[in-house]
């Protein structure tokens, strides 16, 4: 598989993750899917090769004191941006799913949090954030109780 098929395959991977955490956050197999780290794990097993295959002695030595110049530069490989884009992409569905498992848990509103993370994660984790103290803070009726919800989860299921 070369690079570029690597990186679309990436690509396309997560995106039934984040269609169930956005379309279906409570259906049964949203959440039984998303209590799996197996996705985390392809996902890293995938970036660890592209990270073995993008190190080369030239490179090494800017990793060692990476400067800005030295990161434009990197990046201008192939390799080393599709080891980058990889790695947002582990690190991005990870918090997304941190952020859809506290909306179950609590019962905040997630949805733009978690469309926000699929496109521009810290933006998405700030939003989470904000939502989650503006509705602790001001609808403090809307938040549900931990035990409650997984209580409810169990009979559910």
């Amino acid at each position: 598989m070369t690079i570029s098929q690597l990186f679309n395959v990436a690509n396309l991977f997560v995106l039934p993750f984040w269609a169930l955490m956005i379309l279906l956050p409570n259906w049964k197999i949203t959440r039984q899917i998303m209590s799996s780290y197996l996705p985390f794990l392809l996902l890293a097993g995938a970036y660890v090769y592209l990270f073995v295959n993008s190190i080369t002695p030239e490179n090494a030595q800017d990793f060692s004191n990476i400067q800005l110049a030295d990161v434009a530069r990197l990046f201008a490989d192939e390799k080393v941006a599709a080891t980058g884009w990889i790695h947002f992409l582990v690190m991005d569905l990870f918090v997304g799913r941190w952020i859809y498992w506290e909306g179950q848990k609590t019962g905040t509103w997630t949805i733009h949090s978690l469309a926000l993370c699929l496109f521009a994660g810290p933006l998405g984790l700030l939003s989470h954030i904000l939502t989650d103290w503006i509705t602790k803070t001001f609808f403090p009726k809307f938040q549900q109780n931990e035990t409650a919800t997984v209580a409810e989860q169990e009979v559910s299921s």
